[in-house]
């Protein structure tokens, strides 16, 4: 028996990762820095299978991916926002601000895709009321794709930080530390970003 709120969890979750392919996809149409257009195009193929892997796992528990509850509409609304907050900047003119733009977009909507996904782990080390072949299916997915939702939040982080450091006219690390370490988990963003605050420092 799935509880309601797992399944809004899930259906949330699902929702979201649709939202990031379309994010993705737009902030790719902003990007200017050739090393990020990478990074990103890279990113986007990996939301693509996060769509993927979340569909087969609602199946395989016996949820419908295709159900819209009003969390889910809201989900939807949110990705749609940041689309559009793109695209506006895109019409702005100044191709390096909607590039900023899509940065903070990306970073939004990866924060938000982190938590789920730490979520579904967290349901699937602990729950007591689910059954065992859920919380197998839970397990796996979330095997399937923490380390990369790590990456996308950490690294994404990481240049807008420094897009926006030269923005402002300062010497910038492109790509940032969190590129060049391959943080994947929380303190080595931490210790990436001491290293960035120390080297602008030195400027």
């Amino acid at each position: 028996m799935i509880s309601t709120q797992l399944k809004e969890l899930l259906l949330q979750s699902f929702q979201h990762e649709k939202g990031g392919v379309l994010v993705y996809r737009t902030a790719l149409e902003c990007v200017l820095d050739n090393e990020l257009r990478e990074e990103w195009t890279g990113y986007l193929e990996q939301t693509l299978n996060h769509v993927k892997v979340l569909e087969s796992t609602l199946a395989a528990i016996g949820l419908d991916p295709g159900e819209m509850t009003p969390g889910c509409k809201i989900v939807e609304h949110t990705g749609s926002a940041l689309v559009v907050a793109m695209k506006m900047a895109l019409a702005g003119g100044d191709p390096a601000a909607a590039e900023l733009v899509a940065c903070d977009c990306v970073v939004l909507a990866e924060t938000k895709d982190h938590a789920n996904w730490s979520l579904i782990g967290e349901c699937a080390r602990g729950l007591t009321d689910a059954d065992e072949e859920v919380k197998a299916a839970l397990m796996a997915a979330y095997d399937a794709v923490e380390d990369e939702e790590d990456e996308h939040l950490y690294h994404s982080k990481g240049w807008g930080r420094e897009l926006w450091i030269k923005s402002l006219g300062m010497n910038a690390m492109l790509p940032p530390p969190e590129e060049e370490q391959d943080v994947k988990n929380a303190t080595a963003a931490a210790q990436a970003e001491k290293s960035a605050k120390r080297a602008h420092a030195q400027h």
